[in-house]
């Protein structure tokens, strides 16, 4: 195989991907302006429907995301066209109610959109990998709280990396939850077409277990520990505490917006916290400045790429996950750019698409 290219946040391998785009909750009839690898798109529920298009009206190109709907239509705010949900134009308002419209007047549109786990997901063209589901989110036990977004300069790829690598903990996140041992423990991977899991079982110093202050329990505790990563940048960490009883669960969920801009999404779930809103508060406060560590070092980097050739940097057995990660991606790209694009890609309806089934 030919030495890849670094990943870039606009690399078009990503356009054959889901990414997040918005909270579900910023979605509304009023047009949503978004980013995604370089392009903008505008996200609008039109007749209570999600749509995503590309944010220009093919008139005069001017940005769809200005407008305005108007019952089950999209209205341009240049000169008041309107485009029902399926992207097409239904209305020129400058050539009267007889006017011809021309045949090329219709929206682009993503190849799909849908929302899970309180996100909005868009495919600019027809998805590689499945759209990544989150089992505890459909759990009734536990209870979700949301990270405020972030925008940072900074690479999605190395974001994905940081979220998997354990070796840097007790470096980054020695004033939160870095251990005194920073050896990392062994990782079992196992792989599927577009996704993975890493798992770890080992010993900790749980110092946040009232068991040990009581005496119930010792210091030193299990854990388990489960990465679940599904291309390109839907990453779930699952913390089961076998001793002390509970799970944590962080989800990571990445919106590259440009070559030097990415957004960050994050969802703890927790079913330990017995749905009392002041704990959820305090545990989200807390790994918000778990993530805010991590981007003074991510946004430090020069390179906002990520590198495939697995020559390019120095790899050890603690680089178990990240070395997945390169190899999740490489697969990625290469399959990307294996596959020809057909006007088809995009949606051309504007319809909002059903996802492939979750991984």
């Amino acid at each position: 195989m030919p030495r890849l290219a670094p990943l870039g946040n606009c690399h078009p391998g990503l356009r054959r991907c889901w990414h997040p785009v918005a909270r579900c909750s910023e979605v509304s009839d009023r047009p949503v302006r978004v980013r995604l690898l370089g392009e903008a798109w505008v996200l609008v529920r039109v007749g209570g429907t999600l749509r995503a298009f590309a944010d220009r009206c093919p008139h005069r190109l001017a940005p769809l995301s200005i407008g305005c709907s108007h019952g089950d239509t999209l209205a341009c705010a240049y000169h008041g066209w309107r485009f029902d949900g399926e992207g097409r134009c239904v209305e020129i308002p400058a050539l009267g109610s007889g006017g011809a419209i021309p045949p090329r007047a219709r929206l682009e549109a993503a190849h799909g959109v849908t929302e899970r786990h309180g996100m909005v997901f868009l495919a600019p063209e027809a998805p590689l990998a499945p759209l990544g589901d989150v089992p505890e989110d459909e759990d009734p036990s536990f209870s979700a709280g949301d990270l405020p977004v972030l925008t940072a300069k900074a690479s999605a790829g190395l974001l994905a990396d940081n979220f998997l690598d354990m070796a840097h903990f007790p470096f980054v996140h020695a004033s939160t939850f870095g251990a005194e041992d920073p050896v990392v423990p062994p990782l079992t991977v196992s792989r599927e077409p577009w996704s993975f899991l890493a798992v770890t079982e080992h010993e900790f110093l749980n110092r946040e277990d009232p068991g040990v202050a009581a005496g119930i329990r010792p210091l030193v505790q299990r854990r388990r520990v489960t990465y679940r990563v599904v291309a390109p940048f839907h990453l779930v960490l699952r913390i089961d505490f076998l001793d002390a009883g509970g799970t944590n669960v962080i989800g990571f969920f990445l919106q590259p917006e440009s070559e030097e801009s990415c957004k960050v999404y994050s969802t703890i779930w927790r079913d330990d916290l017995e749905g009392d809103p002041g704990r959820m508060a305090a545990a989200v406060a807390f790994e918000l400045r778990v993530v805010e560590e991590d981007l003074v070092v991510q946004q430090a980097y020069d390179d906002l790429c990520l590198p495939l050739d697995m020559t390019a940097e120095i790899h050890t057995k603690a680089d178990r996950s990240t070395v997945e990660l390169r190899r999740l991606l490489a697969d990625l790209v290469v399959a990307a750019e294996s596959v020809p694009r057909h006007d088809g890609d995009r949606g051309a309806a504007g319809r909002a698409a059903e996802p492939a089934p979750a991984v």
